[in-house]
């Protein structure tokens, strides 16, 4: 199944020159969303993945999925002060600034295996700044998987030099 024809492409969003790539289109659609989860999940599913990490706000979607396919918990990542327990948090920059990402403390145990998931990849900030989080809590990545690989922004090249086993179901030109 050609996934690429399932995502819509929204121009100069949420600013001039960016070329947004909206999923919800893709996910609005049972036979492509199903055969995206299944595809992100396929590759793991002998690997041991106790817990899912999803990214927000669209791997939340996507990893919970997975999450239900490989019979695994799963664990949001979110933006700072989204979470209302005890927290761990990761900055990572942006063009323009600094973020965070966080997951509850007591999210993933050390030792366990944890799968990445978002819907994009792009520079790769918010993805490492997830992966740094589920090192702290003593976790393994095992993992992580995309829908969509933005490769003139480097983010997968960074993540798989880290020597995370990254995939990403279709690839756009541009940023």
């Amino acid at each position: 199944m050609d996934l690429a024809s399932f995502i819509r492409t929204i121009p100069d969003h949420p600013k001039p020159g960016i070329q947004f790539r909206d999923i919800t289109t893709l996910l609005g659609d049972a036979r492509a969303f199903a055969y995206a989860v299944e595809q992100l999940a396929a590759r793991f599913h002998n690997s041991g993945v106790a817990k899912v990490a999803g990214i927000e706000a669209r791997g939340f979607i996507l990893g919970g999925a997975v999450a239900r396919e490989l019979g695994a918990g799963f664990v949001p990542v979110r933006k700072r002060g989204k979470l209302p327990w005890r927290t761990l948090s990761q900055e990572y920059s942006l063009e323009y600034g600094v973020d965070a990402v966080e997951v509850h403390g007591d999210a993933i145990a050390p030792g366990e295996s944890v799968l990445l998931i978002d819907d994009l990849i792009a520079t790769g900030g918010t993805a490492l700044a997830a992966l740094a989080l589920i090192e702290k809590l003593g976790a393994h990545v095992v993992g992580a998987g995309f829908v969509i690989d933005l490769p003139e922004l480097g983010g997968m090249k960074r993540l798989c030099e880290r020597g995370v086993n990254a995939q990403a179901l279709c690839v756009f030109a541009g940023r």
